[in-house]
């Protein structure tokens, strides 16, 4: 290869802004199939009357998508970011945040831009190890809070990098911290209170055992827990693979995935509401519906999922009445594979992400966008 043409292939690489936003060279090469979604019943009027935007993670694709109605018409738009999981997001301050567990771990922070459609743009990505094994996301307190997996402990992250345990179930304490030798009872999900006492926390189990979490051979059937904030001790038993743990008004709802269920607390038990076809993961509400995920099942992890048929299990967001259990409506991706959170953010806050799909990359948009972030700075 001559000097010329090297110097013309360097010079093209690095144009398109899907691997410059998410630092992630291959971000260009989401293939078509991928992004392919159809519907089942009345979903999108579901998010329309939710007056949302439904920003979902699919992890193991590298993919976080917004599904939104504008105008009275669907609109998916997406954004490439390496192994996305959990999401939070500061309404008033006008920010998503975005957890990207590769190693080292990534918090993204998104901002509606200033354009038409005020499509979320990063302005913020802040490093951290990749030994936290970051799941979920929460707002407590107006401090943004992460599940590290890897630490058994709920952690504040800051700025530069900055990370301190600020919760720890009492199973995996030793002299007065969390054990943060390695991932025992993969703490996984976050039901946010006004504080950590009156919060509440999933995870596979409530005991240290010599086989790790990430092992197939880890017991999972029956072995998972919500904790307490308060008490930091097991509230909740008999589930098997807890996710996405979330309040609704004064009820606790959350995923028995390994059974495909979404269901309430109800008093000591956990009470399923509605199954799905697929391990569940993935929960939100808005005004007239709640959201649930649904993942196929990942073959070498097949004893986690007791109670899922692989073969008909889909990968999936399912709209649903929270009082009936009814499903109102899906859309599912044929070529899709795990989801990992749901989160509503409000649809006057934006439309949703700066790739539609199905489009060409917004290049020029990324020329001249603003944020009011930015605007503010520079007056």
């Amino acid at each position: 290869m001559s000097p010329a043409t090297r110097w013309v292939r360097s010079s093209d690489e690095w144009r398109d802004p899907r691997q410059v936003v998410s630092l992630w060279r291959e971000a260009d090469r989401v293939p078509p199939a991928r992004l392919a979604s159809r519907v089942r019943g009345r979903f999108w009027e579901a998010v329309e009357r939710s007056r949302s935007n439904l920003i979902v993670t699919r992890e193991y694709e590298h993919l976080v998508m917004a599904l939104a109605v504008v105008k009275g018409r669907p609109r998916i738009t997406y954004l490439p970011l390496p192994h996305p999981s959990g999401v939070a997001v500061d309404r008033r301050r006008g920010l998503v945040h975005i957890a990207s567990t590769r190693n080292p771990n990534q918090i993204f922070d998104l901002a509606p831009a200033t354009a038409p459609g005020r499509p979320l743009v990063p302005v913020r990505s802040r490093f951290y190890p990749g030994g936290l094994y970051l799941h979920d996301l929460a707002l407590v307190g107006g401090r943004l809070l992460g599940n590290a997996v890897g630490w058994n402990a709920v952690v504040q992250l800051g700025d530069g990098g900055a990370v301190r345990p600020v919760w720890w179930p009492r199973c995996v304490e030793a002299r007065g911290r969390p054990d943060v030798s390695r991932n025992h009872i993969q703490l996984n999900s976050i039901a946010a209170g006004a504080t950590l006492a009156s919060s509440c926390f999933t995870a596979s189990a409530d005991e240290v055992l010599p086989v790790k979490p990430g092992d197939p051979a880890f017991p999972v059937d029956g072995r998972g827990v919500i904790f307490s904030g308060a008490t930091r001790r097991a509230v909740i038993r008999g589930l098997t693979r807890p996710h996405s743990a979330r309040w609704l008004g004064r009820r606790l709802w959350v995923d028995n995935s390994g059974y495909g269920e979404v269901g309430v607390v109800d008093g000591a038990f956990f009470r399923h509401v509605l199954r799905l076809r697929g391990w569940t993961r993935g929960l939100a509400f808005a005004p007239g519906a709640g959201f649930a995920g649904t993942s196929r099942v990942i073959p070498r992890f097949r004893a986690y999922a007791p109670g899922v048929d692989p073969a008909t299990s889909e990968c999936g967001v399912h709209a649903f009445d929270p009082r009936t259990g009814r499903v109102l409506g899906s859309l599912l991706w044929p070529a899709g594979n795990q989801i990992f959170a749901i989160e509503a953010c409000p649809a006057s806050m934006t439309t949703g992400l700066p790739f539609p799909a199905g489009e060409a990359a917004a290049r020029r948009f990324f020329y001249g966008f603003s944020t009011r972030l930015m605007e503010g700075r520079t007056r």
